[in-house]
């Protein structure tokens, strides 16, 4: 059977990602390699209905322009968004549209600028993209345009953790049931039960509201557990195939649809249903999310509660750098990036979202291109990573935090196996390899790769097996050992290094065990970190996972075993040793909370739940 000229796209054109290229000509040249820049960048949404691919033509990019791969999306007429009609169709444009040389940097600024009505921001973004009929969404951007004239105002240079003269005193904050709704896989989750753990010393009711998946480990942690839907294993699955949430083509779009769907609709139930086992009623006075959860603003808005969201990635633009799920080298670009990502996200669940307000919350449906994932200023935003490893951006405002890594403590209650114990007190330390949770395509290979490479190195090794199946030796080696699950807080530090999918949490614990780091990227952030583990020189350029090979493994162990990069682990270490970032969560959570001091002596007739209301300003 012939195929169809959609089906006959090359692998990179169905890897999933978004190509962004900024092309500028220097002096009268118009091509050549020396007279341009081109910027790859992986869009990963975790939107339902958009196709992404990297075009396979060779061709040059128009001049000061910027492309983003969104194989059949239709952007030809954006006032027609304005329906409230089902899913947007998305389509390829029929007719290549004639565009001026440059975009003014006025015009650029106006997609930030909030005084700008909805309907004009629809008109300007229809204007600046062009969708051409390869499935490439075409920006321009003026390469001359200095950061500020797209949208990154000047506000002066903020801390980069919380301090405690800036975090509400709490004896002021009354008892508040408070739920997280976290989606992602295990690392994700992780971080989220720490700061749940810690409010609850504080005296708040807190559930954490996830995957079934992780039911048993929110519950033993002590925190009160609620289902969402979605399953990790298909998300991660899915986001390995597609490097994200955006789908590669048209038979990707229902698997990616339907968890959106289930994750969506359970949003409201997690935060106001009983619990489900113990038929205990529930009713959230505040909410904490990642922005995978989508609809977690909207319910927020539905339940009149304050929100605050946290990330293990930045979400907020900046001119510091771009979107983790782009690849924009071009410093004009970063901020840009973020509306971009953000806008193809909101165009991929947008009749989801509406679909939930108008069905379960109530509320009149919302006709705005983009602002899907919480750009709303007003939000508080805290973001898990240490200040030491990547600074608060100077265009970050008061009400966003970076509070540090937050880490659970799960060292203290685990035994090791004997097996293991005896393994590593055998030799020198070993270098752990392993990718948690996620996928990997070709596990043989992939332990074929590990084994020659640790061998040539003359290294001992620790493979975690985890969900991708790594591990299935021939036969036994003694310099190898085969793990299933250990807690990485306590395995790091019996390492000298750690090669892994460079998840944040994961990152975070070998960089806290002063771990020199490879990280093999898969998908979504992890590049991100990947480069700036190799920005502070303790661990080499990142190896994404296609580009997995024997040579390239053993360039980043001999990177990793040399004695000047474990001095900088070490240092980096020590920088870290003080923070506390479960705390920092806290304070930021608590810091921006609308809440206000209670009268000396509070009227005696005052209800509980009326007094509670003030506290949040609503009656």
């Amino acid at each position: 059977m012939a195929e169809s000229p959609d089906n006959r796209r090359s692998q990179s054109e169905s890897s999933g990602e978004v190509s962004v290229r900024i092309e500028r000509e220097i002096g009268g040249g118009s091509g050549s390699g020396s007279d341009s820049k081109e910027v790859e960048s992986k869009g990963v949404s975790n939107g339902g209905s958009l196709n992404t691919g990297r075009s396979s033509s060779p061709g040059v990019a128009s001049k000061n322009s910027s492309e983003v791969n969104t194989s059949s999306v239709e952007i030809s007429d954006f006032d027609k968004l304005e329906s409230l009609g089902g899913p947007i169709k998305l389509e390829r444009s029929k007719t290549e549209w004639k565009r001026q040389k440059n975009l003014l940097a006025e015009e650029a600024a106006q997609i930030f600028d909030d005084k700008i009505s909805v309907q004009q921001k629809i008109k300007l973004f229809n204007r600046i993209a062009t969708v051409k009929d390869n499935g490439t969404v075409e920006f321009e951007v003026p390469v001359d345009v200095e950061p500020q004239a797209l949208g990154a105002r000047s506000i002066g240079a903020y801390c980069n953790a919380v301090d405690d003269e800036d975090a509400t005193d709490l004896q002021y904050i009354p008892p508040l049931q408070i739920v997280i709704l976290i989606v992602g896989t295990r690392g994700d989750v992780q971080p989220f039960i720490a700061i749940g753990k810690r409010l609850q010393d504080y005296g708040h009711r807190v559930r954490l509201a996830t995957h079934s998946n992780f039911k048993e480990f929110v519950l033993t942690a002590g925190l009160e557990f609620y289902p969402l839907g979605g399953d990790p294993k298909v998300l991660a699955g899915y986001m390995v195939k597609n490097k994200g949430f955006l789908p590669s083509g048209p038979s990707e779009i229902p698997t990616q649809r339907n968890q959106m769907k289930e994750i969506i609709n359970s949003l409201l139930p997690a935060c106001r249903d009983p619990d489900i086992d113990s038929g205990i009623p529930f009713k959230a006075d505040a909410i904490i999310a990642n922005p995978p959860a989508y609809g977690h603003t909207h319910v927020a808005e539905a339940l009149k509660v304050p929100i605050h969201i946290f990330f293990t990635m930045p979400w907020t633009p900046t001119s510091e750098f771009p979107h983790p799920l782009s690849r924009v080298k071009q410093q004009a670009g970063y901020r840009l990036s973020y509306q971009i990502v953000d806008s193809l996200i909101w165009l991929g669940i947008r009749d989801m979202i509406n679909d939930l307000r108008k069905k379960k919350l109530k509320l009149r449906p919302v006709t705005y291109l983009s602002g899907s994932q919480g750009f709303d200023t007003d939000i508080p935003h805290g973001y898990i990573w240490s200040p030491h490893l990547v600074p608060k951006p100077k265009d970050w405002g008061p009400k966003v935090d970076v509070v540090g890594f937050c880490f659970l403590d799960l060292a203290s209650n685990y035994e090791p196996p004997e097996s293991l114990v005896k393994w590593l007190e055998a030799g020198e330390k070993p270098i752990y390899i392993g990718f948690g949770s996620l996928p990997v395509q070709e596990p043989e290979k992939m332990t074929q790769i590990i084994v020659e490479a640790l061998e040539i190195t003359k290294q001992r090794g620790i493979i975690n097996k985890g969900w991708g199946g790594l591990g299935n030796l021939a036969k036994p080696k003694e310099s190898m050992y085969l793990l299933d699950n250990c807690p990485h807080d306590w395995l790091f530090l019996q390492c000298k290094a750690v090669v892994h999918h460079g998840g944040a949490g994961t990152t975070a614990a070998g960089l806290k065990a002063a771990c020199p780091t490879t990280i093999v990227p898969f998908f979504g952030d992890q590049p991100f970190w990947g480069e700036r583990v190799h920005a502070r020189g303790v661990g080499p350029a990142p190896i994404p996972v296609e580009e997995f090979s024997l040579t390239k493994l053993v360039d980043a162990i001999k990177f990793m075993v040399d004695p000047k990069v474990k001095e900088r682990a070490v240092e980096l270490a020590k920088a870290m040793e003080n923070e506390d970032g479960v705390a920092g969560a806290v304070k930021a959570f608590l810091k921006h909370l609308p809440c206000r001091k209670p009268e000396p002596e509070p009227e005696p007739e005052t209800s509980n739940l009326s007094s509670l209301c003030k506290c949040f300003g609503f009656s």
